[in-house]
């Protein structure tokens, strides 16, 4: 079929919620992908921060293929060795309690809040509130979209679910103004993805941290863009010194393949009980094969070590970009591979035009460029990219 034909067989038959650039993407290698047409792209965006190990990766290709020959689903009535492993490495790489397997970042969160939700209750009935960041994203769920303190991502879902309160990010006085007994949870991204890569203060974790006890209250790290290695460490926590009481993870844990979980220490875990959470395709063999495989390679091939040292390289070739171009990029921040140029004007255009050059990149945020490319990309992948983003910047420029 050809590329207009499958565009035209999406839009009478897709619901229309995607605002979709006009490629049809067929296959992908490493960090390129490939559209129908056989153009090739440097994929600086990897599904929005999911395709960790890039694309066809042999190891996790082999893992989904060898799981799927033998068993692709069966009930959590029953264990499978596949969910144990991965609920085992899980535990030991974050230091928390216990695990449970889902299927997307949105599911992992809303088990987090009903987690929050029901431990905050064996402390008081009215201990139920849950504080969320400005300008963050926790998903499209009606919970995780309240969650989400972006107007336009709930205009029109009202009435929304109650208890749940927001303040700035990056903001201690603030939260602490917001914080009571009534609290049970403060629900943040250690590093805001959707909200324009933002990344806090170096002591602002730590404050949330003090909060939180001093309250009584848990605290909930979102991990889902940050976590399984994106920012040098397995999880963006890491590197703040910062222990929280549960964190949800997606995206990249299972290199592609769907899948979700949360992680709680043992005393907020032994508040669930059986019947108090489940998931019929949550924890399956396949996506739990992927994610060991996934969490194998970073282990094996000091993937973390990788992050760091072409992190920093993208962020001064970007640095040299802002310099050269001071009218249009005005920032650039990020930690490893979570990497933005703050924009003086918006950046879809630009977006566009690096397409057409070969390079896909992101917009989020409005005027905000994002980079989160696999995790195997090398400095020769930050050169490709930066020299097609010059060009289109140089055009804008003009």
């Amino acid at each position: 079929m050809d590329k207009q034909k499958i565009i035209q067989l999406d839009k009478e038959n897709y619901l229309p919620v995607f605002a979709r650039y006009s490629i049809v993407l067929s296959h992908g290698e490493g960090p390129y992908v490939y559209d129908s047409e056989g153009k090739r792209y440097i994929d600086f965006l990897a599904g929005i921060a999911v395709n960790v190990l890039g694309h066809a990766h042999p190891k996790l290709v082999a893992a989904i293929a060898g799981q799927a020959g033998r068993m692709i689903h069966c009930s959590n009535l029953y264990y499978t060795e596949a969910q144990a492993a991965l609920a085992a490495k899980l535990v030991k790489l974050s230091g928390l309690g216990k695990v449970f397997v889902g299927n997307s970042g949105a599911e992992a969160n809303e088990g987090a809040i009903k987690l929050a939700r029901k431990y905050g209750k064996t402390i008081s009935e009215e201990k139920v509130e849950i504080i969320t960041a400005e300008h963050s994203f926790h998903g499209r769920t009606l919970a995780t979209l309240t969650a989400t303190a972006q107007p336009k991502y709930q205009k029109g879902y009202e009435p929304l679910p109650g208890g749940f309160r927001h303040v700035p990010f990056n903001d201690l006085p603030a939260l602490a103004a917001a914080m009571s007994g009534k609290t049970c949870a403060v629900f943040l991204e250690p590093i805001q993805g959707e909200g324009g890569v933002n990344v806090p203060d170096r002591d602002y974790l730590q404050g949330v941290r003090d909060l939180c006890d001093k309250y009584g209250a848990l605290l909930i790290l979102d991990e889902i863009q940050t976590g399984i290695g994106r920012t040098g460490a397995m999880f963006a926590y890491q590197l703040y010194d910062v222990k929280p009481d549960i964190i949800t993870l997606a995206k990249g844990l299972g290199g592609g393949v769907p899948i979700g979980a949360f992680i709680a220490t043992d005393k907020v875990a032994a508040i669930f009980s059986a019947g108090d959470h489940g998931s019929t395709f949550g924890g399956n063999p396949l996506a739990c094969a992927a994610a060991n495989a996934t969490l194998a390679v970073i282990e094996d091939e000091n993937i973390l070590a990788n992050v760091t040292m072409v992190g920093q390289y993208l962020m001064e070739k970007l640095e040299f970009l802002k310099d050269k171009y001071p009218n249009l990029i005005n920032q650039v921040r990020g930690q490893g591979l979570i990497v933005a140029a703050g924009l003086s004007r918006p950046g879809r255009d630009i977006v566009d035009k690096c397409m057409d050059y070969g390079a896909i990149i992101n917009c989020t945020a409005g005027d905000v460029l994002r980079f989160v490319p696999p995790l195997i990309i090398t400095k020769s992948h930050v050169d490709e990219m930066t020299e097609i983003l010059d060009r289109v910047l140089a055009e804008e420029a003009k």
